[in-house]
């Protein structure tokens, strides 16, 4: 299996298409961390993709080193999570992300994971590639 994290890591800053109403939204968003085939993120309750997402969940996140190679793409179903201790871990390892929220208790923040259950890729060495979850 493709290590797909790796490419996370390394490049966290990505694009999330999401579905709104019938026509297709996207916008910059920032990888957080994974844990097995769930992939976190996070946004304000009070922003469209907020809504978007709890009217329809699948999404799919893509990402790229800045040689292109390989782009990877990231697609499933979003599940928000209510827990405490991953909120926690998600404004710990994000300087950025806790200056907005502060604290994981904060009534806007939202912590969401995609359930990967495809994986997409692309290298000109390569070309397209697909990895079912």
């Amino acid at each position: 299996m493709f290590d797909y994290t790796a490419i996370l890591k390394e490049n966290p800053n990505g694009v999330l298409a999401t579905q709104d109403g019938n026509k297709v939204a996207t916008r910059v968003f920032q990888y957080l961390f994974s844990d097995g085939n769930k992939v976190y993120f996070c946004t304000s309750n009070e922003k469209p993709v907020y809504n978007q997402l709890k009217a329809n969940p699948y999404v799919s996140f893509c990402t790229y080193p800045t040689n292109f190679s390989p782009v990877v793409s990231v697609n499933g179903k979003v599940t928000f999570v209510d827990d405490m201790a991953l909120k926690t871990r998600a404004l710990d390892e994000n300087p950025s992300i806790k200056s907005l929220y502060n604290t994981p208790d904060n009534p806007t923040f939202e912590l969401f994971c995609i359930d990967a259950e495809e994986i997409e890729t692309f290298s000109f060495a390569d070309g397209p590639k697909t990895y079912t979850i």
